[in-house]
């Protein structure tokens, strides 16, 4: 599977469309929400799956990327899949591909949740995009309902220079009178947005303008929406952030309640409260542990590392902070580092090991641009080996700049036991398979 990824990035409809036909077209066979976005997109996809599945549906959830183990992009009511059904469904896959060319990984990828969801009869499937939207492999389902979270400058190269020009790539996953609810802010975005939804006849809910929350306390607020008032709810994520993401949730929840008799307001509170999404804002540990607090956060580009500045604000109260920070090359590096670098006292710069990271050597300028406190440790296990026994308990270390870096550091983090991952199917012993001269 991995192998696939120097095919990159090819988007596109008619590879996947092929590869789904000779499965049976099963993305056909259950409803799906469809979600696309610069930020937010996993953990609203994971709230939605959350309060779906407790409101007693059978819910698929396909997200990207994963922090450890592939496992995790394919869910069925909050389980990962086994290493058996990945290997079933890679074999499915590959036994009906016969296109002019091979697909992506993505692809690849996007066709086997798709398979497991149809062979397991999942209800609903909550799908996240991969990037854009419009040719994004994802938008080959019928949605039920589509949402958009937000807009940043993201992937020019794929999507466009402007925001207008991505907002149109996102509204590509708008569909014949399908309902879209939105978080989009800019004014220029919005318009493309209600162009689109227009074009469509698709009913339109903007956030702030149809719907929106209050807050009153550190993860608690009021959800105002169309035509409900729903007050003390609560969101165990941490970040301001995560409030407007709710809003789009239970936004979602409020349209798709008046067909769904099982969607239920006590459905709703307790998935939202049960929703769990590591790696981002990820705390593990508390003051004055054995060893320092941690916080891991993906923070892969200039917004989402201004929101996690913005948390570390509020959240450290007068504690230093050691950084651990690596950076992948088509990121805007000098936004990144100027949003977060001073707020920290100590910096360690590493790589994730992925042929995409901006190597240390090179980011080390920028650092010490703004502190001498700053170190190079290649490799992430050892940074954050390093930087817990180097850190006070007392004080704290964050761990930021990708999702690689952070997933990374989570493993090594787990097997140290401080932190593990409950939904994750342990592997059974498999049979010997011949998988063909291109592996799996």
């Amino acid at each position: 599977m991995y192998a696939l990824r120097r095919f990159g990035i090819k988007l596109g409809l008619d590879v996947i469309g092929n590869i789904l036909s000779g499965l049976g077209n099963p993305h056909l066979c259950f409803s799906a929400i469809h979600i696309a976005g610069t930020n937010g997109k996993g953990s609203i996809a994971s709230a939605l799956a959350s309060i779906l599945n407790a409101a007693g549906h059978k819910v698929g959830l396909y997200t990207s990327p994963h922090l450890v183990r592939f496992n995790e992009r394919i869910c069925i009511n909050n389980r990962q899949v086994s290493d058996d059904d990945v290997v079933e469904a890679w074999q499915a896959v590959k036994k009906v591909h016969t296109g002019s060319r091979e697909p992506t990984f993505f692809e690849y990828t996007t066709a086997m949740a798709l398979y497991l969801f149809k062979k397991t009869g999942v209800e609903l499937a909550i799908m996240e995009t991969g990037m854009g939207g419009r040719l994004d492999a994802t938008n080959i389902v019928k949605p039920a309902l589509c949402l958009i979270s937000n807009i940043s400058l993201e992937h020019r190269f794929y999507l466009g220079n402007t925001i207008s020009a991505i907002a149109g790539e996102k509204a590509g996953i708008i569909k014949q009178k399908t309902p879209v609810v939105c978080g989009i802010t800019q004014p220029s975005a919005i318009d493309v947005i209600e162009k689109n939804a227009a074009k469509h006849a698709a009913p339109l809910f903007l956030l702030k303008k149809d719907f929106r929350v209050r807050s009153y306390g550190k993860n608690t607020f009021t959800y105002y929406g169309k035509e409900v008032r729903w007050p003390k709810m609560c969101t165990p994520l941490p970040g301001d952030h995560q409030k407007d993401n709710a809003a789009l949730v239970l936004a979602a929840c409020e349209i798709l309640m008046k067909e769904d008799p099982l969607l239920t307001i006590d459905a709703i509170r307790k998935g939202l409260a049960a929703v769990r999404w590591p790696g981002r804002l990820e705390i593990i540990g508390k003051p004055n542990d054995i060893h320092p607090e941690i916080i891991l956060d993906g923070a892969h580009n200039l917004d989402a590392t201004r929101k996690l500045a913005k948390f570390l604000k509020t959240y450290t109260a007068g504690r230093k902070i050691t950084l651990i920070i690596g950076i992948l090359d088509d990121k805007p590096y000098k936004g990144m580092l100027n949003a977060i670098i001073p707020l920290c006292n100590r910096i360690i710069i590493t790589e994730p090991d992925i042929d995409r990271a901006f190597p240390p050597a090179r980011l080390l300028p920028a650092v010490l641009k703004f502190t001498r406190h700053t170190e190079i440790i290649p490799r992430v296990k050892d940074a954050v080996d390093h930087a817990i026994n180097t850190t006070s308990s007392e004080d704290m270390v964050c761990v930021a700049g990708s999702l690689y870096v952070v997933g990374e550091a989570r493993q090594f983090l787990e097997q140290l036991k401080l932190v593990s991952d409950v939904n994750y199917h342990k592997k059974r012993v498999l049979p010997q398979l011949k998988l063909g001269s291109e592996g799996s």
